[in-house]
């Protein structure tokens, strides 16, 4: 089932619109696009990683600039467009539950949650529904986007040849195996937030 996307993605990853992709795709995953920017960083950095930190830089500052816009949509069209987002996603009883952990743990969530498969426009947008300091806001999500991102790039640039044989050979354990986690992100904030 993985095959031919796969095969399709190493091919891109090396072209040279792959990095203009990636911050487009980077953006839109902060705000309101469901898939992650790893589908795409993970196959760019195996196909180059000679460019393993430009690619994870890239991902990392338009992860940065895609919250701005859902901070964004929090604080200024949650009535409208956020709230069309949050009921898109199913993610109501995730989103009534960190209004009450925002007040009091604000910078924690967003430290923690940034590094999680947890859909992180949830956590954008929340952040602007509840005015959180923007500041502190832009800082622990610089933080935490890089973090993420760098480690992953840092991983595939160091193991990248096993980390790639390994997923040609067991390509669709891999792929059901991430799968899982993008929709174990939603599920635990749907049902345990």
């Amino acid at each position: 089932m993985f095959r031919n996307l796969y095969d399709w993605s190493m091919k891109q990853a090396a072209g040279k619109h792959a990095l203009p992709a990636l911050a487009v795709v980077s953006f839109a995953e902060s705000s309101f696009f469901p898939i992650p920017p790893d589908v795409m960083l993970i196959p760019m950095v195996l196909a180059r990683p000679d460019r393993a930190w430009r690619i994870a830089a890239v991902c990392t500052a338009a992860s940065v600039l895609g919250g701005f816009l859902g901070y964004a949509i929090g604080f200024f069209l949650f009535a409208t467009l956020g709230r069309m987002i949050i009921d898109f996603y199913h993610l109501q009883a995730g989103f009534a539950a960190y209004q009450q952990m925002f007040a009091e743990y604000g910078l924690w969530i967003i430290l923690i949650k940034g590094l999680t498969p947890i859909p992180y426009k949830l956590i954008t947008i929340a952040s602007g529904v509840f005015r959180f300091d923007f500041v502190i806001f832009t800082l622990a999500s610089i933080a935490t986007r890089s973090l993420r991102f760098f480690a992953v790039s840092a991983l595939l640039w160091k193991y990248g040849a096993p980390t790639r044989t390994f997923i040609d050979q067991q390509l669709n354990l891999v792929g059901y195996g991430f799968l899982g986690l993008v929709a174990g992100g939603f599920l635990v904030v749907r049902f345990a937030l």
